[in-house]
Parts: structure tokens; sequence; C-alpha cells
């Protein structure tokens, strides 16, 4: 079986207090660096851009990806939504594009809402970083020359989306402890 586990995880955010929160549920995994500031301080595998179901980047993180990245990243990740979702992505899902940039060689995009919306009082932050992690170890099994070793994420559903930081750690938390434990189906 191949190892397709991620030996560095960056979570990156300007919030102070989600920091602090991440630096507490994270604390048992030495693989995992908080850092506070800015989201492209840190060079990596792969960045997650915490999308919308349509692929736009106008607006909040998404934005400033598309800035780093240049506008051809949204044209790509739209065009996966078109062919592979007819064209609105599922929350749940993620997505690997090729970024052909220096610093990150891919984006993940993951929808954390459908549109630009509160999503306080639900799992999407959860739903969104377990998709993330199942997509990275799906692609390393297909790409075992080039698998994605560190990543970088922002705090899922913060900005736009006005998750509480405590929330939003509680759980990215939960998904990355259910990645890393053997696969099973939950009890009720």
């Amino acid at each position: 079986m191949i190892n397709t586990k991620l030996e560095k995880l960056y979570l990156i955010d300007s919030k102070p207090e989600l920091c602090d929160k991440w630096r507490q549920v994270f604390s048992s995994y030495p693989e995992v660096e908080v850092l506070t500031g800015d989201y492209f301080q840190q060079s990596a595998d792969a960045i997650v851009s915490p999308a919308n179901s349509f692929g736009i980047m106008d607006g909040g993180l998404d934005l400033a990806i598309r800035n780093e990245l240049g506008f051809q990243i949204e044209t790509d990740i739209q065009e996966v939504i078109l062919n592979k979702y007819h064209g609105e992505m599922p929350i749940g899902t993620a997505e690997i594009i090729n970024t052909n940039h220096d610093k990150w060689s891919y984006m993940i995009a993951a929808p954390t809402m459908r549109i630009p919306e509160n999503i306080a009082f639900t799992l999407n932050a959860y739903i969104a970083f377990r998709a993330i992690l199942i997509a990275i170890n799906s692609f390393n099994e297909s790409q075992p020359k080039r698998p994605i070793k560190s990543l970088i994420c922002s705090g899922l559903g913060t900005g736009i989306g006005s998750m509480e930081p405590v929330k939003c750690a509680a759980q990215m938390r939960a998904a990355y402890k259910l990645i890393k434990e053997p696969a099973r189906i939950s009890s009720f």
C-alpha cells in the first residue's frame, strides 16, 4: 500500500483566535504547523481554495488566490466544474488543479458553500476538509512520483461563511483525525 499521508500541513490564517484554537486541537499532530498572518507566506505542494460550488473566485480568500495564481486558475477550475459536475460542484467534493506556479504546484478547490452565504451552523468545514484530505490520498495513489506531501489550508468557512473559530477548528480536527485512522463505517 502506498503511503499517501501528508508530511506537513500548514494551517494559516490572519485571525489569531482561530490560530490559537488550531494550536489547541492539533497539538497531538507534529506534522501540523499553525501560522498566523499572510496566507501566501509559506510554500507547499498544494494550497486550498475554500471555494463556492461554481468556482467563482471574485471575493474573499478566493479572490486573493486568483490574484496570486493568475486568472487562468479560475478558468481551469470552472472547466472541471462544467465537465465533471454539470456546472455545480457539491460541498463535500474537492478537485486538484495544476497551477504552473513555482511556490504551489497544485490548488485544491473544495466548496465550503454553494454560494456566498452564512454557514455558521453547518458541518461544512468538516465536510470540505474531509474531501480535501480524501482527494489528496486519491491523487497520491494515482501520482506516486509527484505526490502532494505538504498542504496549506485556511480556516474553512470563517470568512464570508461566518463560522466561529472554535467550530471551524473542531470540525477540521475531526475530519483530520478520521482520515488519519483506518477507514471504517461509523455507528450512529
